[in-house]
This record gives C-alpha cells, sequence and structure tokens, in this order.
C-alpha cells in the first residue's frame, strides 16, 4: 500500500515534530545479499547513508552468515534523532537489547520478565551513587533540643513576629514550658495524642511547641476545615486533650507553672512527633504518624541545604492542617531566624501578603505555585526573596519567571509519608523543571511493577525509604502494610514507601515528575483522593452514582 494513502486513511495529528504514524523503525534484514549483473555493466553497491534520521529511533538488524551460508549471528547498528537523543543514550539502549537477548540464550526456558536490563554498573549507579545521602547527626538531636539550645544561645532575639507585636526565644520557650506542664498534668505524654484545635495566632506556636516538649504527639486542625471533618479527625486521633481557645483561656498565663525547661522526657527518634490527616480514597481522611527521628532528620537537611541565621525572615503562610507548615513553623525557630505569622486574610490577598513580605523585611518563604502565581501576577517584589516552592507540580512558565525574579528557587517534593519533603532541586532559567535529589538519609527508587530498577530515561513509579519515613497511618494496619512495604535494596527489615507517583531518572542522577499511577490530584498543594469527594456525593439521599473530577 502506498505509504501516503496509509497516511491519508489513518489521518494521524500531524506534526513537525515527528513522523506522523511511528517513531520507532526495527528492520530486519534476513534476505541473501543481492547480486546484480547487467551485461556491458560493472555494477557494485553504494553508500546510502544519509545525515538526517527519519525516525526517533531505527534498529536495523542483518543476518551474518559464513562463507558456505551458514547463520553466524546478527550485527546492527542504530540511528538516532540527535534533538532527542545522546550518543550514550542510544548507545545504552543499544547494549540494553544485547543484554535482554543473552539473557533468553541463556535461559531459553525462563520468563521474559525475569531478564536483566540493567548492568551491574547501572544498578549500582541506580540504587548508591544517586543514593549516597548519608548524614550523620541529622537526627540527633530533638527538635525540642534543638529549639531549647537555640533559646540558651539567644534568649532575647526576636522568635515570632505577628503584625506589630513580637515575641521573644525566652518568652516563647517559658509560655511553651508552662503550658507543656499543663499538659503533663492532664495525661499528655509519649505515644499520647493532643489536638490543636487553634487559629494563626501566638498561642498556635506555643501549643505545637508544648505537646512536643509534654512528649506527646499534636494533631494539628485548621478551625476553618468543615465541622464534620474536624470531628472525625478528633474522634479517630482520640487524643487526651483538644487544646481550644475556650481551653486555652481558661489555662490563662499558667504562672502557677515553672517556665524552666522540662528536660524529663529523652529524645526518641521512634516516638510519635504529629500525626497529620490527608484525604483517603475510600472516603475517610487518613491520620499519617511522623516520627521525631524523621522531623529532625528533615530539618537538619533543610538547614544544612538553606543555612538560615539570625538575618534571617520566614513568613508562614500555610494552614497548620497541611504537613508543609511544619517546616515554617521550625526551621527558624531551630536556627535563630524570625518566625512570621501571616494571618488568614493576608495569605488570601496577593497584594496585602505582598505589603507583609516588604514591612517585614522576609529573606525566605515557602509556597505552592498557586500562592507563587498570584504573587506573581500581582506585581509583588520577589527580588530579594528565596523561593521555595512543593506541594504540587511547577509550572515551566513560572519556574521560569520565579527564577528571573527570585533571589534563588527551589522546588520540593514530597508526600506527607515521607515527612514533608524528600527531594529539592534548584530552579535555573535555561533548565527544565525537575524534582531534583533525595535530601540527607533518604534513598529513592525508580521501579517497575516488579519491583526492579529501572534504567535512566525510562518511566517508573517512585519509591521512597531512609529516614524520613512515617509509621503510618493511625489505627489502619492493613492500609499501612499495603503503601510501606519492603525495601528489598535497603537493610533487613528496611520499608519503604509507594508513592504512585510516575518519575524518571535523566542520564545525571536528576528525578523528572511526570504523573500519577492513580487518581489523587492536588489542588493548591492539598491532596485530594477524588475517592474521598466521589464518597461524600454518594452519600447524599437520591445520588445513585457519582464521578469527581479537577477542571
Amino acid at each position: 500500500m502506498p505509504f501516503e494513502r496509509l497516511v491519508e486513511v489513518v489521518s494521524p495529528q500531524r506534526s513537525m515534530a515527528h513522523h506522523p504514524l511511528f517513531q520507532v523503525m526495527v528492520l530486519f534484514d534476513n534476505n541473501t545479499e543481492a547480486s546484480f549483473t547487467l551485461p556491458g555493466l560493472q555494477v557494485s553497491a553504494g553508500d546510502s547513508t544519509t545525515t538526517v534520521s527519519q525516525f526517533d529511533l531505527s534498529f536495523a538488524l542483518f543476518e551474518r552468515h559464513d562463507g558456505d551460508g551458514t547463520p553466524a549471528g546478527i550485527s546492527g547498528e542504530i540511528e538516532y534523532a540527535s534533538d532527542l537523543f545522546d550518543e550514550a543514550s542510544a548507545r545504552g539502549l543499544g547494549e540494553r537489547l544485547v543484554r535482554v537477548l543473552e539473557g533468553l540464550l541463556a535461559d531459553v526456558d525462563g520468563r521474559v520478565a525475569a531478564v536483566d536490563v540493567l548492568s551491574a554498573a547501572e544498578h549500582g549507579r541506580v540504587l548508591e551513587e544517586w543514593n549516597d545521602t548519608v548524614a550523620a547527626g541529622a537526627a540527633e538531636v530533638s527538635v525540642v533540643g534543638r529549639f531549647e539550645a537555640q533559646v540558651a544561645a539567644t534568649p532575647d532575639a526576636t522568635a515570632l513576629i505577628i503584625g506589630e507585636r513580637t515575641v521573644s526565644y525566652r518568652e516563647l520557650n517559658s509560655r511553651a514550658n508552662r503550658l507543656a506542664r499543663f499538659l503533663v498534668e492532664r495525661g499528655a505524654g509519649p505515644e499520647r495524642f493532643v489536638a490543636v484545635v487553634l487559629p494563626r495566632s501566638a498561642e498556635l506556636v506555643v501549643s505545637l511547641l508544648a505537646v512536643l516538649k509534654s512528649g506527646a504527639a499534636y494533631v494539628p486542625v485548621d478551625p476553618d476545615f468543615p465541622e464534620d471533618r474536624i470531628a472525625y479527625v478528633l474522634e479517630d486521633s482520640c487524643p487526651v486533650l483538644t487544646l481550644t481557645e475556650e481551653v486555652l483561656a481558661a489555662f490563662g498565663t499558667g504562672d502557677a507553672y515553672d517556665v524552666g525547661d522540662l528536660g524529663v522526657v529523652p529524645g526518641d527518634p521512634g516516638r510519635a512527633a504529629y500525626a497529620i490527616y490527608t484525604s483517603g480514597s475510600t472516603g475517610r481522611p487518613k491520620g499519617v504518624v511522623i516520627p521525631e527521628g524523621a522531623l529532625a532528620n528533615f530539618l537538619g537537611s533543610m538547614q544544612d541545604r538553606f543555612q538560615l541565621s539570625a538575618d534571617d525572615r520566614l513568613p508562614a503562610v500555610t494552614t497548620v492542617g497541611f504537613d508543609i507548615a511544619g517546616l515554617e513553623m521550625y526551621l527558624p525557630l531551630l536556627n535563630g531566624a524570625g518566625l512570621i505569622l501571616a494571618d488568614r486574610d493576608a495569605v488570601g490577598d496577593p497584594s496585602v501578603l505582598g505589603a507583609l513580605l516588604k514591612a517585614s523585611g522576609a529573606t525566605v518563604m515557602q509556597a505552592t505555585p498557586s500562592l507563587w502565581h498570584a504573587l506573581v501576577e500581582a506585581g509583588v517584589d520577589l527580588s530579594g526573596l528565596r523561593v521555595l516552592v512543593g506541594g504540587e507540580s511547577l509550572p515551566s512558565d513560572l519556574a521560569v519567571t520565579l527564577a528571573a525574579t527570585a533571589r534563588s528557587v527551589t522546588n520540593l517534593y514530597g508526600p506527607t509519608e515521607t515527612t514533608i519533603w524528600s527531594t529539592a532541586a534548584d530552579v535555573t532559567t535555561s533548565e527544565r523543571v525537575t524534582i531534583g535529589r533525595p535530601i540527607a538519609n533518604t534513598r529513592v527508587y525508580v521501579l517497575d511493577a516488579a519491583l526492579r530498577p529501572v534504567a535512566p530515561g525510562v518511566p517508573g513509579e517512585l519509591y521512597i525509604a531512609g529516614d524520613g519515613l512515617a509509621r503510618g497511618y493511625l489505627g489502619r494496619p492493613s492500609l499501612t502494610a499495603e503503601r510501606f512495604v519492603a525495601d528489598p535494596f535497603g537493610a533487613e527489615g528496611a520499608r519503604m514507601y509507594r508513592t504512585g507517583d510516575l518519575v524518571r531518572w535523566t542520564a545525571d542522577g536528576v528525578l523528572e515528575y511526570i504523573g500519577r499511577t492513580d487518581f489523587q490530584v492536588k489542588v493548591r498543594g492539598f491532596r485530594i483522593e477524588l475517592g474521598e469527594v466521589e464518597s461524600a456525593l454518594n452519600g447524599v439521599t437520591g445520588v445513585t452514582g457519582a464521578t469527581a473530577v479537577v477542571r
């Protein structure tokens, strides 16, 4: 059939960037060598090789024969489009093809899936070299221990800024110590939960610190969340106490309690630090329990990267019900910087937030791409700001704009189950957006359906292991077992978290985000299981079926 006729009938979407019907061609030539003899002429074969590739990739394979015609193997060559592949990538594809064929010949009765595509060197690269993140001491000192050490070093420095009011490190610590003793009297302690349902105020920061000082774990709840969701979280987490404005009003200034550090609860990396509730695919939100060691490791790694000092001011703009608020609350307080607690109205109005950034002397801020886009659209000056972006995919156009205007830009990635952020990448105007490399004491694997590492450039599901892993889901052992699985590449008993995110390695060991393997979505940074929305809709009288999508 004439090729032009085939294109006419199929009528594919045409593009100047690639062939209309297929992009990879395999040619297998096992014909006997042609012999041309023409009367009165000398005939010889000429080289028809061109310097332009007709397809993205072309594999040409030829049967070889001995002089007597006996088959002697197959030779081949690869032609590649140089704007899509470099020589090393094309050569790697050829080497893997040979490796697969050799594996099949070595065990002709074996399963095709059992053949390893990667070489030993490639295994070492994707599993060891690109996961060389060991950093000593990142989780050896608890969050409380680091905060109290900072208080001792700079007691009179400004720790917290709310509007026109400032709170020193000494005052913040004293108030947290008093409240911690109050909590201990009412049953707070290791492996017990204290729910914190407070608006954005100094009392919120004091309460979070107080719970950690008591040895208990906090359950942060945004009081602006729907009442039925708040009720569910409080029922599911079974807190020994719920801190509300009414409870704190009754507590008053806590003058009856000592202001000194408690010092009676030793740091325990495995003890629960907080449980944060995320959307659930079955219609029920699920509580993710984060241990102290994971939080301490994360904050230590972030400080190694961003090097906050007394000259820094970090505005906290994220609701406490979103786990990334943990960076905003603790990173400045553990390192002598100032925490600016933005109120709800400021976060909701880009112009007001922009004025706050300027007036407060903010030097570094974390937000979702949605909020950064709003600030850019409002014309807010970001020139003196170190920008941290995370919570959802960073669009390339926004990345270029931020990189051209801000002091620096870092793209951060991580699910709640691996403690806030697990990878980080510097963003520049000249590079495509990636999610970067793993942070300290974190390992990342890009695996196929059989949990085998895939080659660079090949999409696979991202699994995360290391010190950042959550303990699991509160009261949900079956779900914990489903998502936190054995790590076949780690030490005995090690686990890894199945993220459900599709990624691929670049040739130089950087992760590129592709999409999801399920129907989970992000809206303004919040993780939403569409199944939870559908479950709520299906519970409405008169609704027989519902499907949720994002527009």
